[in-house]
C-alpha cells in the first residue's frame, strides 16, 4: 500500500465512540449530526421512487430536476447561480474529495484554516499535496481569524486555500470583509478557494439571546425555494463567497443536504463550480461513484420543494439548544467556552485537562458522556472538546452538563494528584 495511506490517522472521534459501543447509558454527543430522524415527506419521496422502479444510473452530474432545484435554492440565497454550475455528489465528503481531485496535483501546496474537520486536511494529503495549516486564534474561548497571518501564508505557490465557515468544530464564521480580503488576495496569487459552506444555514443572528459582537450576516428579502416570504422571519445564512465572487472566479463551494435537512445518512451533496469546470467534474464523479442514487436524489428534490417545513425549524431548534447548553457549560468551574456564531457545536476547554483524547475516553467510561476530542481537528486544539448540541430533547443537554460537573468534582487532573 501507499505509505501515505498507511500513515493516515484513524478518526479519533471514532476511537472515543468505540469506547462506548454497547453501552446504552452513555449520552452521546460525539458525532456531527442531529438525533432527529429525516422528515417523513422526504423519506416518502425516496420510497415512492423505489416503488416506481427508479433503481438505475442517472447522469453523472445528477438528475436535471435536482440540479435545477439546487440552482433555484442557491440563487435565492446568493444571486443567480445556473444549473450549469451544479454537480450533485454522493454526500458532502464526496463533493470535497472530487473538488480536491479536480484542483490539486501531487506535490502542490494547499493551505487550510484549522481547527477543522479532519477530512479537509486528509484528502489533499492522500493525493500527495503538501498541506500547510494556519490556525485560528482563541481568546476567552472564542476563535477568530488572524487575517494578516493567513494572507502571508497564501503565496503564488499556493494552489488551493481550504476554508470551512461556519466552522466545525469551533463555530467561527468569516465576516464579509474577511471574505472579500481573501478573495482579492487569492485573485492576485492565482489560488483556488475551496469553501466548505455546509453549515451556512445554521447561522445565528444578533437578535437572539446570546450576545454577538459582530452581526455580519446577509438577510434575504426574496424567499428561498419552498420558504414563504415573511416579515417576521427573514431567511438568514452565513456570509458566502458566492455573494461576492463572479461565476468564473477560482472558487469551488461545497454543500450538503445533511445538516440543514436532517439527512446525514442519505449521502447527498452538491458542488458549485465555474461553468467551464462542470463537465470535467462529471468525469471525476464517474470515476468515483458514477452518480448519486436516483431515489436519494428524489428525496433531495422533495426537501428543496418544502424547505420551509424543515430548515427554519431546524435552525430555530438548534439556536434554542445552543442557548440552553452554553450558559450551563459556562457556569461549570474550570470550563472555558464561548457561544458559536454558526454550526451545531460547543467547543470548550477544561482547565487542567490538556490531553483531550484521554479526557474524552475517561468521560465515556467514568461519566457516561460522549464528546469528541479537540485533537481530532488540529494539534492546537488538543486541550479542547467538541459537544454536538443538535439534540431533539434539550433536556439531554442539561443532563450531560450535570454528568460533566459531577465528574469534574471527583476527577483528578493529570499530573496534579488533586481533584479539579
Amino acid at each position: 500500500m501507499r505509505q501515505t495511506v498507511l500513515n493516515l490517522e484513524e478518526s479519533r472521534i471514532r476511537e472515543v465512540a468505540n469506547a462506548g459501543i454497547g453501552r446504552d447509558d452513555v449520552l452521546a454527543f460525539w458525532f456531527g449530526e442531529s438525533d432527529e430522524v429525516t422528515p417523513d415527506f422526504i423519506r416518502q419521496a425516496a420510497i415512492e421512487s423505489l416503488q416506481r422502479g427508479e433503481t438505475f444510473y442517472s447522469h453523472n452530474l445528477g438528475l436535471p430536476e435536482l440540479r435545477q432545484a439546487v440552482s433555484g435554492y442557491m440563487s435565492a440565497l446568493h444571486g443567480p447561480i445556473g444549473s450549469d454550475r451544479i454537480a450533485i455528489t454522493s454526500g458532502g465528503v464526496n463533493a470535497l474529495m472530487v473538488a480536491v481531485q479536480a484542483l490539486v496535483d501531487a506535490g502542490e501546496e494547499v493551505v487550510a484554516v484549522t481547527p477543522v474537520w479532519p477530512n479537509l486536511t486528509a484528502q489533499p494529503a492522500i493525493l500527495g499535496a503538501k498541506v500547510r495549516t494556519v490556525s485560528l486564534k482563541t481568546v476567552g474561548g472564542a476563535w477568530s481569524l488572524d487575517l494578516p497571518v493567513l494572507r502571508a501564508a497564501i503565496t503564488p505557490s499556493t494552489r488551493v486555500l481550504i476554508v470551512n465557515a461556519p466552522n466545525n468544530p469551533t463555530g467561527w464564521c468569516l465576516s464579509r470583509a474577511e471574505q472579500q480580503a481573501l478573495l482579492d488576495h487569492c485573485r492576485q496569487t492565482g489560488t483556488w478557494i475551496l469553501a466548505d459552506e455546509v453549515y451556512e444555514r445554521l447561522y445565528y443572528d444578533a437578535g437572539d439571546t446570546i450576545d454577538d459582537p459582530s452581526p455580519d450576516y446577509p438577510k434575504r428579502t426574496a424567499p428561498v425555494r419552498g420558504e414563504a416570504r415573511s416579515a417576521s422571519s427573514e431567511v438568514v445564512c452565513a456570509p458566502s463567497f458566492l455573494d461576492i465572487a463572479t461565476p468564473h472566479d477560482r472558487l469551488v463551494v461545497v454543500h450538503s443536504f445533511s445538516k440543514s435537512f436532517l439527512m446525514t445518512g442519505w449521502r447527498l451533496g452538491w458542488l458549485v463550480v465555474p461553468p467551464e469546470m462542470t463537465h470535467h467534474v462529471g468525469k471525476l464523479i464517474e470515476f468515483n461513484t458514477s452518480c448519486a442514487s436516483v431515489f436519494t436524489q428524489r428525496a433531495g428534490i422533495a426537501a428543496l420543494e418544502r424547505t420551509a417545513e424543515v430548515t427554519p425549524r431546524v435552525v430555530a431548534h438548534l439556536r434554542s439548544c445552543r442557548d440552553t447548553l452554553i450558559p450551563l457549560l459556562a457556569a461549570v468551574p474550570g470550563v472555558q467556552v464561548a457561544a458559536p456564531r454558526g454550526g451545531m457545536y460547543a467547543f470548550f476547554r477544561l482547565d487542567g485537562f490538556d490531553d483531550s483524547l484521554t479526557t474524552a475516553k475517561r468521560l465515556v467510561v467514568e461519566a457516561g458522556l460522549g464528546l469528541a476530542p479537540g485533537e481530532a481537528f488540529a494539534p492546537e486544539a488538543r486541550g479542547w472538546l467538541r459537544w454536538c448540541f443538535a439534540s431533539h430533547d434539550p433536556r439531554r443537554l442539561g443532563l450531560g452538563v450535570e454528568r460533566l460537573r459531577h465528574w469534574l468534582a471527583g476527577a483528578k487532573a493529570p499530573g496534579t494528584g488533586i481533584g479539579v
